[in-house]
């Protein structure tokens, strides 16, 4: 791995930090947790984690760009999709789990007003308080009339709501289990000291942990390293309990699991990203880099049908923006541009749908409850079948 960028002394001391609290915590259970616990820790201790301390996460100067923040064409298409589901409903409210930036949720609102479709509420749910801080701030700048329907909650609503659930890049950022297949059974690989810095440790798996990889129904080689989410089902079960009619979006990068699984992807998927760099130590730059790591979409959907929802669809972001008028939103948002800027805006929305790109790795799933209509998002190519 080639350096990755240098730390300012700030950013060194608080990364010291966060290495002294997930220290103690090792400490405290004997010299090892499972990487699900380092996990939650480096992304979100309180006042520490990645998700929930102050560092420049998204956009051009963070360490990633999520698609709402390269192309407003994402928002429109996404907003074309919930107008039609809204549409259906005649009315109904919108929440969006985990918001990033509060680009979404500006274009959403902002086309949805367009279309005469705007929801009776816009609410976010943010369990991070330096984003909910920068959301907040974010939108302020919308007109009084879109800023009056939003509203921020650290916990799903406990009223039933007809209307529709999205989840953009949210499911990756769960904390995943590592394992290894051995020659005698399953191995988990957690994290233990080494020395100035964490370090891989295997032990074997629990019964829980040795049950879910069989449950994969698999067959893995020895030597096989990968990652499940066990929080995958009890967080969809959560986000989507208060939806009583409507539909739950999730846009997020992933597979199906017979894909997930495969061979050639006998390493996994955990990957981590620092100022717009991927790697894949999760031992450097502790809270100061995203970790995350694919979504298998099988086990979402699982997870769906089990919270009582149908699978009403399943397909490619690039099928997905395509099936929402991608071509005739580009061409609007280009129309709005001077012509030395149209070239730029263009390519960054190509990056959505290009399968070199976003469009064949991030996929889009759809659940429902209690709502048939079809999506146009899945008309053009529903791979729903291979779930």
């Amino acid at each position: 791995m080639s350096a990755l960028a240098p730390l300012s002394p700030d950013e060194a001391g608080h990364e010291a930090r966060v290495v002294a609290h997930i220290g103690a915590a090792i400490d405290a259970a004997g010299g090892w947790i499972p990487f699900s616990r380092y996990m939650q820790l480096a992304l979100y201790a309180p006042g520490l984690g990645y998700y929930a301390a102050g560092a420049h996460k998204l956009g051009a100067g963070g360490d990633f760009v999520t698609a709402p923040e390269l192309s407003p064409v994402f928002g429109r298409c996404l907003a074309s999709e919930v107008g039609g589901i809204l549409a259906v409903l005649g009315g109904g409210d919108v929440l969006e789990v985990g918001a990033g930036s509060g680009a979404l949720a500006a274009e959403l609102l902002a086309a949805l007003e367009r279309a005469g479709r705007l929801p009776r509420r816009y609410l976010i749910l943010e369990t991070s308080p330096d984003l909910r801080h920068r959301q907040q701030a974010a939108l302020a700048a919308l007109p009084a009339a879109l800023g009056a329907r939003l509203a921020w909650l650290e916990r799903p609503p406990e009223t039933p709501f007809a209307g529709v659930v999205i989840a953009n890049e949210v499911a990756d950022a769960l904390p995943v289990e590592r394992f290894r297949v051995g020659e005698g059974g399953v191995l988990q690989l957690g994290v233990a000291r080494a020395q100035d810095r964490f370090a891989w440790q295997a032990r074997p798996a629990d019964a829980a942990l040795a049950a879910a990889v069989a449950a994969l129904g698999v067959a893995l080689p020895v030597g096989y390293e990968s990652e499940l989410c066990p929080l995958l089902a009890p967080w969809l079960a959560t986000v989507t309990a208060p939806l009583a009619a409507g539909v739950a979006l999730f846009l997020d990068y992933g597979a199906t699991r017979a894909e997930y699984y495969g061979p050639e992807r006998c390493g996994g998927t955990l990957g981590c990203f620092f100022r717009q760099r991927r790697h894949e130590d999760p031992f450097v730059r502790v809270g100061l880099q995203d970790l995350t790591a694919w979504v298998d979409f099988t086990a979402l959907a699982e997870a769906g049908l089990a919270a009582g929802l149908a699978v009403a669809g399943y397909t490619t972001q690039a099928h997905f923006l395509i099936g929402n008028g991608f071509e005739r939103h580009l061409a609007e948002v280009r129309a709005g541009l001077r012509p030395e800027r149209e070239p730029l805006a263009a390519r960054a929305a190509l990056r959505l749908v290009l399968p070199t790109d976003m469009g064949e790795r991030f996929k889009c799933l759809a659940l429902a409850r209690a709502y048939e209509a079809p999506l146009a998002g899945f008309v053009l190519r529903d791979l729903a079948a291979t779930l």
